[in-house]
């Protein structure tokens, strides 16, 4: 696909300590004593239990510097994976590194996991926040995208979540790292419920080789994952079902030339169909413009009932299936979709859109990737 889910832009807090070079300095301190606990902080609407990995007695002589150490993983962990990578002594020889299916003991057994992501998954890594969360313990929320491309589908698996990082106060290094996923309840290792999860992010579904709307997925749960898409331009036209066709040909026609200009704009997808009330009486079939086409620059339609339109982007809330998507699906999986969002305390707006990146008379039914969004009020990865 030509566009990229994944923004490079990490937004920190203003602080004043800064590092002036990736390596850390080592601080001399005295006795200290770290005991592990598995007190896991959902942090979701439906539980909420606080993240807890470190427990410690502090030295009254150690002098870590935690802002020192944020500061430093905001500019380190973007390297997670790339050619560059991670700054190893900052870590503890002997860190403990645990996330709900993959463990070790070591620097070189956590290097060697990131390794083996790279060489088999072409993972994408992005940083959302880093911040203190204990005396000596800092949280990290991040996403993760892996492309399987063993598999001739390529499947792209989604990770989201937070890790919990243990510093040792003697030697200012990490010593524990231990990963929660959103998706999974149960994150002790060895979970069963996260391997099911990463198995069932391997089906089947073919996504077309072409521009779609930009977006970050910021978090994904067992049903659903939130994205901020930015802004993009949809050429539309009235229909009347969400799971129909009415007015496809005359979006279609647009961009296969019947405009002011008879130019020819390059398809892209998905095709959006949108309920704009909750009793989804007003809807229109969308197809979104080029990324590269400026609204003021575009033909004019040569129908009246054709418009050209700017969307702002914004959160959503998403669910994906496949197979082919009838009209008592699509709203089957809206009701689902929106039961979800309201018990996860966020706001959904009115409506919703339906997405379908396959052309049906080309594509087997279980092959068909689909999604239905609804707009959300607001939403934060506090």
């Amino acid at each position: 696909m030509t566009t990229t889910h994944l923004s490079g832009t990490i937004i920190r807090p203003i602080s004043g300590n800064y590092p002036a070079h990736r390596r850390l300095k080592q601080s001399s301190n005295s006795i200290f004593f770290i005991k592990q606990s598995r007190n896991r902080s959902l942090v979701n609407n439906r539980s909420c239990i606080r993240v807890s990995l470190v427990e410690q007695i502090p030295s009254k002589s150690s002098k870590v510097d935690i802002n020192r150490l944020v500061d430093f993983l905001y500019d380190d962990l973007p390297h997670l994976f790339d050619d560059q990578g991670i700054d190893r002594t900052a870590y503890d020889e002997q860190v403990k590194f645990l996330d709900p299916i993959t463990k070790y003991d070591s620097i070189s057994g956590y290097l060697f996991n990131i390794g083996m992501l790279k060489l088999v998954f072409s993972p994408k890594f992005q940083l959302h926040w880093v911040r203190q969360t204990g005396t000596y313990e800092i949280t990290t929320r991040w996403t993760m995208e892996m492309t399987f491309s063993l598999l001739p589908w390529k499947p792209v698996l989604v990770f989201t979540g937070t890790s919990v990082m243990g510093v040792n106060p003697e030697n200012g290094k990490f010593c524990s790292h231990v990963d929660y996923w959103d998706s999974i309840k149960n994150n002790e290792y060895f979970s069963t419920e996260a391997l099911m999860d990463l198995i069932k992010q391997l089906r089947i579904y073919k996504t077309p080789d072409l521009e779609t709307p930009k977006y970050q997925i910021l978090k994904r749960n067992a049903t659903y994952e939130v994205r901020k898409y930015s802004p993009f331009v949809i050429v539309e036209t009235q229909s009347d079902k969400l799971a129909g066709n009415t007015g496809f040909n005359d979006v279609a026609g647009y961009i296969f030339g019947k405009n002011s200009r008879e130019e020819k704009i390059p398809m892209t997808t998905p095709v959006f169909t949108q309920a704009f009330d909750p009793e989804m009486s007003k809807m229109s079939i969308q197809i979104v413009l080029p990324s590269e086409k400026d609204i003021n620059s575009l033909p004019d339609p040569n129908k009246e009932n054709v418009s050209i339109r700017s969307v702002q982007g914004g959160f959503a809330a998403v669910l994906k299936f496949s197979g082919k998507p009838t009209e008592d699906i699509v709203r089957e999986k809206e009701k689902l979709l929106r039961s979800s969002v309201l018990s996860d305390g966020l706001k959904p707006k009115d409506g919703c859109l339906l997405a379908r990146y396959n052309d049906p008379g080309r594509t087997k039914s279980f092959m068909m990737r689909n999604e239905v969004l609804i707009w959300l009020e607001e939403f934060s990865l506090d």
